[in-house]
């Protein structure tokens, strides 16, 4: 069985005032967490601010699907490709 990838990242307590100020702009608004997922772009804030628009852009650009709609797809997406995310 392979090893899954270690990413490094920065801590939230960490953070430059920028990224602590990014941090809290993709926070879970539900749970307060900060998924790892978005924590791996830390050492590249561009990054994660794209991944952020993106995924902004994915959820709410499709004026025909609810959002249970696309969350759905994206559950299926994500078991099809064994992405535990």
């Amino acid at each position: 069985m392979s090893k899954p990838a270690w990413i490094r990242t920065v801590a939230e307590e960490d953070a430059d005032p920028a990224l602590a100020e990014l941090y809290e702009e993709v926070r879970d608004p539900v749970s307060g967490k900060l998924d790892h997922v978005l924590q791996v772009h830390s050492l590249h804030p561009a990054g994660l601010r794209a991944h952020q628009d993106l995924y902004s852009a994915v959820m709410r650009g499709t004026p025909t699907l609810r959002g249970a709609e696309r969350e759905m797809i994206a559950v299926v997406v994500s078991q099809l490709n064994a992405c535990h995310y």
